[in-house]
């Protein structure tokens, strides 16, 4: 019932030396633990709670306030051990070369496993007491009312849950089955030998993943090729290997899908939230339907870029090269004047969480890459891991995370512990929400349509790789775990195989849009979202979701902002799927991925306006 994880992690190559440091843009652990003394005398004690938990196994039904009593427990451990987790991974991500890093973050994980084992129990037991002896408890004693939301999660899966001997098999195996993505991890960030190539300008430059990211989007079209060509050969080179580590990934999901009694992976990634499958398909149908959406952008990209025939290793450089800075101070009140119609009590808790040491702002050496914001410290406050440049994209990533701290925030405060913590299916909604807001202002206050061009192609470049290149990726995940879900083997061959043909389809291949050389099909390998199964949709499902209540809360809309913002404050204390349609969009239908596309064409046509502006 614990769970960490980064969310909205991003590839942003780091600029060491972009702005002067000061203690005031590191975050402050110590609001966690003041030392790693203090995390470790912390951690001792989770392990005594964990001791006098073994005492309710068995005995949650002998009366009401043994089961309170047992259930308060559970929630204690569960609060502790996410504070223990949060200062244990940012303690190694600020430095990823530091000892201690490595080391707490492996207590951490050995903690992890000891809090499933411990734990396991509950579910069983509380499926054997049934929803019956459960509603007499919650009617009894009214302080059990935090627990009802989770109670049912576990009641409603009642089919798929084993007795207590088999949950506690299954949770042991924890730290035995997660073999194909630690060797996806290892080979891909560390072991991999990286080819090395000589750019036009004589630059010879090792082309690690940090390095491929930097030097894809270069300007000369020629070294863009021999990146990809030398990026991509050396993964080829490895092409069984990671189809080995992908497969065993699938496998461990298919197996555990039969253990559950579910009818396909899908089901059983979905039904933890109670997610209609109805709400993944609708996304792959609709994507599907309106591929000439994304094909138009090719076709414009190629068009600002004075490219004839648009290759794959063309999708990367900025439509619009701009020298305008955006130092962190300036980014955060562009941010703040952004939010303003979430309300004045929104815009004043953002202002004074910015005033505190929430966020790691610049890059340095050893620094985890990317950006992400953990909430789950319920007793402290989130935390914002960022890598700003100064430039456009740092302060929409600003923006975004910070969607996530705020929602968090509205959350820890409105919620109990139990029903704090939210699902990706809602998180993302936040964020991108705050990046629609933030479009919408610059566009606003933007002084020349060259300054109009970089924030609508920067938006336009972020519907193509929130919304379609997720959405492709959902459609790759869904073939392939059916496939093995029927018992049928895949090797790395066959892998490249049903991406390509995914890749082609999406970019217009046969239809002259975007050429794809087959050596790109090897990109399926490259993607760490694929070892957390069916979890990228959900960017695209957020996005159509925020983009809607955006719309509606610009436009006025008679109650749209408290119905956005009353499923932030809502947490995890309702299924995310029923909270998002509460408020008015309902993700299994057609409307809210129209609305994306209708959003993506009004872009394409502002931008083409401006460049009849700029012949005429």
């Amino acid at each position: 019932m614990y769970k960490y994880l980064p969310i909205a992690v991003f590839a942003l190559t780091p600029l060491f030396g972009v702005a002067a440091e000061t203690e005031n843009d590191r975050w402050n652990l110590a609001d966690l633990y003041v030392s790693a003394d203090a995390w470790t005398a912390d951690s001792v004690k989770l392990e005594g709670q964990l001791k006098d938990f073994a005492g309710c196994k068995g005995k949650l039904g002998e009366s009401v306030r043994r089961f309170r009593a047992c259930m308060d427990l559970e929630a204690d451990i569960l609060r502790r051990f996410e504070r223990l987790t949060s200062y244990a991974s940012q303690t190694h991500d600020q430095d990823t070369g530091a000892n201690i890093g490595q080391d707490l973050s492996q207590k951490s994980d050995i903690l992890a496993s000891k809090v499933d084992e411990a734990t396991s129990f509950v579910r069983p037991e509380v499926l054997a007491l049934g929803r019956k002896k459960i509603d007499g408890f919650l009617k009894q004693d009214k302080a059990l009312a935090i627990y009802r939301h989770p109670l049912d999660q576990i009641l409603r899966a009642a089919p798929h849950t084993l007795d207590a001997k088999g949950e506690a098999i299954v949770a042991q195996f924890g730290l035995a089955t997660n073999a194909g993505g630690d060797v996806y991890t290892m080979l891909s960030n560390a072991d991999l030998p990286w080819p090395t190539v000589k750019l036009s300008d004589g630059t010879e430059v090792k082309l690690d993943q940090a390095a491929y990211t930097k030097y894809r989007a270069v300007g000369n079209r020629d070294d863009r090729k021999k990146v990809f060509d030398a990026f991509w050969g050396k993964w080829k080179e490895f092409e069984r290997t990671f189809g080995v580590t992908f497969y065993e990934q699938l496998k461990k999901e298919a197996v555990y899908t039969k253990v559950r009694n579910y009818p396909d992976s899908l089901s059983r990634a979905l039904d933890g939230n109670d997610i209609p499958p109805a709400v993944y398909n609708m996304l792959i149908d609709q994507t599907r339907a309106n591929l000439p959406t994304l094909h138009r952008y090719f076709k414009l990209r190629a068009k600002l870029l004075g490219i004839g025939d648009l290759h794959y290793y063309d999708m990367y450089p900025p439509l619009l090269t701009s020298d305008l800075k955006y130092p962190v101070a300036e980014g955060k009140q562009l941010m703040l004047d952004a939010v303003k119609p979430l309300g004045p009590d929104y815009v004043a808790a953002m202002s004074d969480a910015l005033q505190h040491r929430w966020m790691d702002v610049y890059p340095r050496p050893h620094k985890l890459s990317g950006a992400y914001m953990n909430g789950i410290a319920y007793d402290v406050h989130p935390y914002l891991l960022l890598n700003y440049n100064d430039d456009y994209e740092s302060v929409s990533t600003l923006a975004h995370e910070w969607g996530h701290a705020m929602h968090s925030h509205l959350a820890n405060h409105a919620q109990p512990f139990i029903t704090a913590d939210y699902p990706i299916f809602t998180a993302e909604i936040a964020s991108t929400t705050n990046e629609t807001l933030l479009l919408d202002h610059m566009l606003k206050i933007a002084k020349t349509d060259d300054e109009r061009m970089l924030y609508l192609g920067s938006a336009l470049e972020n519907l193509r790789t929130t919304f379609f290149r997720q959405a492709m990726f959902a459609d790759f995940e869904r073939e392939v775990h059916a496939k093995v879900d029927k018992g049928e083997s895949l090797t790395g061959e066959d892998l490249t195989k049903i991406y390509g043909d995914i890749l082609r389809r999406y970019h217009g291949d046969k239809e002259g849009v975007v050429k794809i050389d087959d050596l790109y099909a090897m990109e399926w390998a490259y993607i760490p979202h694929f070892y957390n199964q069916f979890y990228v949709f959900q960017y695209a499902t957020s996005i159509s979701a925020g983009s809607m209540f955006a719309a509606s809360i610009l436009n006025g809309e008679a109650g749209a902002r408290e119905r956005y913002l009353n499923i932030l404050r809502a947490g995890g204390s309702a299924y995310p799927y029923d909270l998002v349609k509460a408020a008015g969009v309902d993700l299994a239908t057609p409307a809210p991925y129209q609305a994306v596309f209708a959003r993506m064409n009004k872009i394409m046509d502002e931008i083409e306006a401006i460049q009849a502006r700029k012949k005429s």
